[in-house]
C-alpha cells in the first residue's frame, strides 16, 4: 500500500471556525482576518462616541456662554420674556434631550459584533498550544530567549517583540507543565526586562516567586535561597516567600551537618549552582533529530555523493513522460529517497488547498494499545483526506504518481492534506505498521505501507524539513519543485527497521 501526503505550509483564509487553531497555519490566517474586522468595528464605536461626545461639548459651551451673560443680571435676563420662556423650555424639554444623549449605548454595535465573533476565538488549549510551539522551536532550533523575545527568529518577515507579560506568561505555561527548565529561562527573561526598565503590570515579586521555585525544584538551593531573599527585600511580608525560606535554610541546616565530615573543597563544590537539566519529556533520540532539523546532520561521504544523480524520467517507458519526462533528483542511497520536479502546477494546488481547507481537523494517531486513532502531543497539524472522484484533480494527482513510480494506487490511501501550524511536528514515527501492529490497516484491507510520496504545496521561510534519524538524512521542502517517493523495500523493513523513521517539523 502506497501512502501520499501532501503538506501545506499556508492556505487560504474564510474557512469555518475549528477547535486547535495553534495546530493549523491555514486556519490561524482566518483568525487575522477576525482580528481585523474587530478593529474596523472598535473603531467605528470610538467614531460614534466622539461624534456624541462632541454633540456634548457643543451643547456645553452654549450653556456656558448663555449662563454666564444670564449669571451677571437674573433679574434682568429673566425679565426678558424670550428668555424666561426658553429658559423653562430648557429645563423642562431640553436638558432631558441631553440626558438621553449622554446615557445613550454607542457600544452596541461593537458588542454585537465581539459577541458573534467570540464563537470563533481561540480557547485556552490554543493560548498553551502556541506558547508549547514556542518552546519547542526554542529547542529543536538552540534559540536563546532573548532571540526570540527581540523577534530575531531565523527568515521572519514580520518582527515582533515579547513583552514581559509575555515572556512571564511563557514561563507560568511551563510552570503548569512542570518543565522548570524552560520556567527558568523565561521567568529570567521577564526580570531582565524588568530589569532593563521595561514599564509592565507584571512587577518583580512575581516573577521572583516563580524563579525561585523552579530554579529549587532543579536543585540549585542556592540560588533559590539567594533569588527567594530578593523577593522579600521587595514584598518583607510574603507569605510564600518567607514560607520558602525557613524551608530552604532548613534544608541547607540539614545538607551542612550531614556533610560535616566533608573536606571543605567537598563543601564549596556542594554550593557550585547546579547545571540544569533539558526538558521533562525529553526523547532520546531528539538531539539528533534536531540536529537534523537545523541543517547539521551527517554529510555524505564524496563516494556516496558520486551515487547520487540528476535524471529525466520517463516512468518506465510510460507513454505520458516518454516526450516531456520529469525531473528527478537523488536526495539520499539508503533508504532511498528521490526528489521530483514541477509535477504539480499552481492551478492544481490551490484546487487541493480549496478542497481540503473546509475538512481539516486535528491529526490523529494510531494509538497501539486501544488500536484507535487518538490525538498525541507529540503530532501538531491539521489533516484532511481527498478522494480521487470527488474531484478530477485529486484524480489526475493519483495517477500521477502511478505513472511516475509504476505502483498501483487503487490500493493506495486517500490523499492526505497536512497542514502545520505554529511550530508544527509530528516526532519521530514509522510510516508502516511494525509487527507488533498487525491490525493497524486491517480497515483498508490493501496491506501495510511501502512507499511515502509528499507534495510540498507550499515554501517555508525557515525550517521545515523531513529528517530521518536514524540514517541522519534531511530533505527540505521547496513548493510545487517537488515530490519525495521514499521506498520502503521489504528486506530493508525486515533488517533495517528503524530506516524509517521519519521527523517532520515545520515552522
Amino acid at each position: 500500500m502506497m501512502r501520499c501526503i501532501l503538506i501545506v505550509g499556508i492556505l487560504l483564509p474564510h474557512s469555518l471556525a475549528h477547535p486547535g487553531f495553534f495546530t493549523s497555519i491555514g486556519q490561524m490566517t482566518d483568525l487575522i482576518h477576525t482580528e481585523k474586522d474587530l478593529v474596523t468595528s472598535l473603531k467605528d464605536y470610538i467614531k460614534a462616541e466622539e461624534d456624541k461626545l462632541e454633540q456634548i461639548k457643543k451643547w456645553a459651551e452654549k450653556l456656558d456662554r448663555l449662563t454666564s451673560t444670564a449669571t451677571k443680571d437674573p433679574e434682568g435676563f429673566v425679565g426678558h420674556p424670550v428668555n424666561a420662556f426658553k429658559l423653562m423650555k430648557r429645563l423642562n424639554t431640553e436638558w432631558s434631550e441631553l440626558e438621553n444623549l449622554v446615557l445613550k449605548d454607542m457600544s452596541d454595535g461593537f458588542i454585537s459584533n465581539l459577541t458573534i465573533q467570540r464563537q470563533y476565538f481561540p480557547n485556552d488549549e490554543d493560548q498553551v498550544g502556541a506558547a508549547k510551539a514556542l518552546l519547542r522551536l526554542q529547542d529543536t532550533y538552540n534559540l536563546d530567549t532573548d532571540t526570540i523575545s527581540k523577534g530575531n527568529l531565523p527568515g521572519v518577515k514580520h518582527k515582533s517583540f515579547l513583552t514581559v507579560e509575555d515572556c512571564f506568561e511563557l514561563g507560568k505555561v511551563a510552570y503548569t507543565e512542570a518543565d522548570y527548565y524552560h520556567t527558568e529561562l523565561w521567568m529570567e527573561q521577564a526580570l531582565r526586562q524588568l530589569d532593563e526598565g521595561e514599564v509592565s503590570t507584571t512587577d518583580k515579586v512575581s516573577v521572583l516567586d516563580y524563579l525561585s521555585y523552579a530554579v529549587y525544584q532543579q536543585g540549585d538551593l542556592d540560588k533559590a535561597l539567594l533569588l527567594t531573599k530578593k523577593l522579600l527585600e521587595l514584598d518583607p511580608e510574603h507569605q510564600r516567600a518567607n514560607g520558602n525560606l525557613k524551608y530552604f535554610e532548613y534544608i541547607m541546616a540539614k545538607e551542612k551537618d550531614a556533610n560535616k565530615s566533608t573536606s571543605d573543597d567537598q563543601s564549596d563544590q556542594k554550593t557550585t549552582p547546579k547545571k540544569k537539566g533539558v526538558a521533562v519529556d525529553y526523547l532520546p533520540e531528539r538531539q539528533k533529530y534536531e540536529m537534523l532539523c537545523r541543517g547539521e546532520g551527517i554529510k555524505m561521504t564524496p563516494r556516496r555523493q558520486k551515487k547520487l544523480f540528476c535524471r529525466y524520467h520517463d516512468g518506465n517507458r510510460n507513454p505520458k513522460f516518454i516526450l516531456a519526462p520529469a525531473k528527478q533528483e537523488d536526495e539520499w542511497d539508503k533508504p532511498r529517497i528521490i526528489r521530483f520536479h514541477d509535477i504539480i502546477s499552481d492551478a492544481e494546488i490551490e484546487i487541493v488547498k480549496d478542497l481540503a481547507k473546509p475538512r481539516l481537523s486535528r491529526a490523529t494517531v494510531h494509538d497501539p494499545e486501544t488500536g484507535k486513532l487518538t490525538t498525541a502531543q507529540y503530532r501538531v497539524s491539521k489533516s484532511a483526506w481527498l478522494s480521487g472522484y470527488e474531484n478530477p484533480v485529486v484524480s489526475r494527482i493519483n495517477m500521477r504518481i502511478q505513472d511516475l513510480t509504476g505502483l498501483d494506487v487503487s490500493t493506495a490511501e486517500e490523499l492526505q492534506v497536512a497542514n502545520y501550524g505554529v511550530g508544527g511536528q509530528y516526532e519521530p514515527h514509522f510510516d508502516f505498521a511494525r509487527k507488533d501492529e498487525p491490525d493497524a490497516f486491517k480497515e483498508l484491507g490493501t496491506g501495510n505501507r511501502i512507499a511515502t510520496w509528499l507534495f510540498y504545496m507550499s515554501d517555508v521561510s525557515a525550517g521545515g524539513a523531513t529528517v530521518f534519524p536514524e540514517v541522519g538524512a534531511s530533505v527540505w521542502p521547496k513548493k510545487k519543485e517537488q515530490g519525495i517517493e521514499n521506498l520502503f523495500e521489504e528486506i530493508m523493513m525486515e533488517n533495517f527497521p528503524n530506516l524509517e523513521k521519519v521527523i517532520d517539523i515545520h515552522v
